[in-house]
């Protein structure tokens, strides 16, 4: 089993990424899983940058490529229609950024991405995204920073017509150095399984390194998925709100550490550190809240909690202070009789396998 892999003249150790997330994986969500990791990721990448809304790009216009310096190896990510336009984005970002690499994504289903042609949308015009492709690394080859060209894709637009095979074509043949496979059709958005099968495919009868993605929530997981398919990492993304100890507890394992025992009390205590990473990324006091929450949704499923008391009680704080008394509140009361495993859940979607069916929300759209 693969424990790291090259980029180019990168190797990446632990073999893991935080998958982006558009509205998640800003700057302080990527700080909070490099620093829990003890600083033990293998790649960080941007939430998505559009490059069809402009005419003349412009980089002061996307919060989405500030990062820190802490956070590298750092991969910025970028989406449009238009060849012309995804090149200028790539070469402006390479040498004002000077990130590791460069990820064109093929993989977002969300109608108002894919539905105007980019993202999975591009899925369905594959000559375009080879355009796409190749005018990105001919950018990227004329800058003066030259690196690599990555592409985050999906195994297809529905079941009948998965071309995933030949996305990996096209992508080796214009100099893609890392393709990284989302294994759902954009129809099932993010019901259902992730087919894993069709990623052991690619991994198979690719030349570069193929990292794949999807259902990733613990360390058991992503060992059986490096070993059973054969690819060369794993991508992560709503494991990582479930679970944003994952990268360091896969880097434990790979080290042949024991796994630390979390207590109840020690998985609240990331909610303060992460309120304290948006506040110093500039978020007002309810931004800031909106963004707790959202990971108290998912975290709170890993406490052994039937009537969900903490999470519901996190969820109802009107305000950032209410939110920590009742955060104090709950350390010194209920929580001190819970266990907390962040790996508890079966699968991401919450239900046991057999309960999941593929989607239809993007049916017609």
């Amino acid at each position: 089993m693969l424990k790291s892999f090259k980029l180019r003249n990168l190797e990446v150790f632990p073999n893991t990424i935080l998958s982006p997330m558009d509205g998640v994986t800003d700057a302080p969500f990527r700080r909070l899983c490099r620093v829990l990791s003890g600083n033990r990721m293998g790649l960080l990448v941007s939430e998505f940058v559009p490059t069809d809304g402009d005419a003349v790009f412009c980089l002061d216009g996307h919060k989405q490529l500030k990062f820190f310096p802490e956070e590298r190896p750092f991969g910025i990510q970028i989406f449009g229609r238009f060849p012309d336009r995804m090149a200028t984005a790539a070469k402006k970002i390479a040498e004002a950024l000077h990130p590791e690499f460069i990820e064109v994504n093929a993989g977002c289903p969300a109608p108002k991405v894919a539905g105007k042609g980019s993202g999975s949308g591009l899925l369905r015009d594959l000559p375009r995204l080879q355009e796409i492709l190749h005018d990105v690394r001919t950018a990227l080859d004329s800058s003066s920073v030259n690196i690599p060209l990555t592409l985050k894709c999906r195994i297809g637009w529905d079941d009948q017509s998965i071309n995933v095979m030949e996305t990996l074509k096209i992508a080796e043949g214009e100099g893609v150095e890392m393709l990284t496979v989302h294994g759902r059709t954009r129809l099932q958005g993010y019901n259902g399984l992730a087919n894993w099968d069709w990623i052991g495919k690619v991994a198979a009868a690719a030349k570069i390194p193929v990292i794949g993605n999807g259902d990733v929530n613990s360390v058991a997981n992503a060992r059986e998925r490096l070993e059973t398919y054969g690819v060369s990492g794993v991508s992560i993304g709503r494991g990582a709100m479930h679970n944003p100890w994952i990268f360091g507890q896969i880097a434990d394992a790979w080290e042949g550490k024991p796994p630390h025992q979390m207590t109840a009390s020690e998985a609240l205590d990331v909610f303060p550190l992460y309120y304290k990473f948006k506040l110093e990324d500039g978020a007002t006091e309810m931004g800031a809240l909106g963004r707790l929450k959202q990971l108290a949704a998912r975290l709170c499923k890993g406490f052994e909690d039937p009537t969900l008391t903490v999470r519901q009680t996190l969820l109802t704080a009107q305000t950032a202070d209410e939110f920590f008394d009742r955060l104090e509140v709950l350390k010194n009361s209920v929580v001190k009789s819970m266990r907390y495993d962040p790996n508890r859940l079966v699968n991401l979607n919450g239900a046991k396998e057999t309960e999941l069916r593929f989607g239809d929300q993007f049916a017609g759209r």
